[in-house]
């Protein structure tokens, strides 16, 4: 009964290996499909931007959001509005970076000292290459509507919303590297994904943002942290990040 036995223990322990493998294998081929479906999404809405086709749909997606008989009000009561401006506050800068540093805390108090150091370069690297874009493609703001709330830069894409995906989905990956309770992975990403769709929406709301300066941000954001979480992956198997946590299967 004991050979029996070792080889029944040594068949399970093959096929959780299998199992977390697989998962693994399909996890990265998601993250490359969000990767490669980004960049191309991106370019393919770039192109059509800067030729002009999005103008239509962008003024009625923007004027479906004001009160017809009074473009300066958007759509609502006046709480809906403050709550706008809430949600915008989101991806700002200020909010963007305590976040950051909150989410750096909680990993260095966990000794997980490469993915802080990680996290450090990721989410700065993002917020960057969202400036330099705005500069590069120099798009005016909406002018069909009266803003609802300051802005001082380009409009595509949308700051805001690209910040936001960059942040909220890098640290969330992170995160749930620590985090071995299945539930709670779930939660994070999905907490994550709901932040910045709420911010983008909110863009368009306070007549700030073309629809398509939104769409643009949030595909350039989903993609640099779809490329994070491969390099993340990567450092990982080569013993350059922390193990990640795993479930004890009890949860």
């Amino acid at each position: 009964m004991k050979p029996h036995g070792k080889l029944g223990q040594a068949g399970r322990q093959s096929f959780s290996l299998l199992a977390r493998l697989g998962r693994y294998e399909l996890a990265m081929l998601l993250c490359v499909a969000v990767l490669s479906g980004g960049i191309w999404g991106f370019v393919a809405l770039a192109e059509e931007v800067i030729e002009g086709d999005t103008h239509s749909i962008d003024e009625s997606l923007l004027l479906a959001l004001r009160n017809p008989a009074d473009l300066s009000d958007p759509i609502g009561p006046g709480w809906v509005e403050e709550m706008g401006r809430d949600f915008t506050a989101l991806g700002g800068v200020g909010v963007l970076v305590l976040i950051t540093l909150g989410a750096l805390g909680y990993l260095l108090l966990a000794r997980h000292y490469r993915a802080a150091l990680f996290a450090s370069i990721a989410v700065p690297g993002g917020i960057l290459l969202s400036t330099v874009m705005k500069l590069g493609f120099d798009r005016p703001r909406p002018d069909l509507v009266p803003h609802e709330a300051m802005v001082y830069t380009a409009s595509f894409p949308s700051g805001h919303s690209m910040m936001s995906a960059v942040t909220y989905l890098t640290l969330a990956a992170l995160l749930i590297r620590i985090q071995p309770a299945r539930r709670l992975k779930a939660y994070l990403l999905i907490l994550a994904i709901l932040l910045t769709l709420l911010v983008g929406i909110s863009r368009v709301y306070l007549g700030v943002h073309w629809p398509t300066d939104v769409l643009a941000g949030w595909t350039a954001g989903a993609s640099w942290a779809a490329l994070c979480w491969i390099v993340m992956r990567w450092m990982q198997r080569h013993g350059q990040l922390e193990p990640e946590e795993r479930s004890s299967g009890t949860e």
